[in-house]
């Protein structure tokens, strides 16, 4: 009889960041994606994404892995790899949280706009990190567009007291940052989407 191994799915190794972030964590391999979602050459509101993982004990994930997607600032994705080099925005990022002092994840990028009318201006969000068999989805939305929150279909999709688990703040202390912590489980849950 055949011994069947587990796939990497179904392990719970740490190793996602390590090995699809290899010039974040000092290996001698190019990254294929880097945590810059736009360049400073792409047109827009420069913005910088901070947050941190928290496991269900509420302690700081080391491991975790997140990727994003975004359209630019005025809604579109990039459609071609001559007009990523063109506008200098990539429209994806990906970046672990272990090479950070403080086990952040850090991402450059410019406020998205909206792609559709009945869209709020958000990012894309992929989360894998040890223990989970499946990565995650979820979204930024942002505090200061309450008018285009109040009208996205997918925010008005999650109950009304959860809703805050997807919004990221403006520091107080540098408009160009906004902050935006996942919660895995406990009572401060991020929403995470089943698609």
């Amino acid at each position: 009889m055949t011994t069947l191994k587990q796939t990497p799915s179904q392990t719970v190794g740490p190793y996602f960041a390590y090995g699809l972030c290899p010039q974040q964590y000092d290996f001698d391999y190019r990254s294929l994606f880097t945590p810059v979602l736009a360049e400073r050459e792409a047109a827009g509101e420069h913005i910088t994404i901070v947050g941190q993982v928290f496991d269900g004990d509420g302690k700081v994930v080391g491991d975790a892995m997140l990727e994003m997607s975004q359209v630019d600032a005025s809604g579109r994705y990039p459609e071609s790899r001559a007009e990523i080099q063109k506008s200098g925005f990539n429209g994806f990022a990906r970046v672990g949280t272990g090479t950070d002092a403080h086990k952040r994840f850090v991402v450059e990028t410019v406020k998205p706009g909206r792609a559709n009318p009945g869209e709020a201006p958000h990012i894309n969000v992929i989360l894998t990190m040890r223990g989970m068999l499946l990565h995650t989805f979820t979204r930024i939305y942002f505090e200061d567009e309450a008018q285009a929150n109040g009208q996205d279909a997918v925010l008005a999709s999650v109950p009304a007291e959860r809703r805050n688990t997807l919004i990221a703040r403006r520091d107080p202390n540098n408009a160009s940052v906004f902050r935006f912590d996942i919660h895995m489980q406990g009572d401060k849950e991020t929403v995470f989407f089943d698609l």
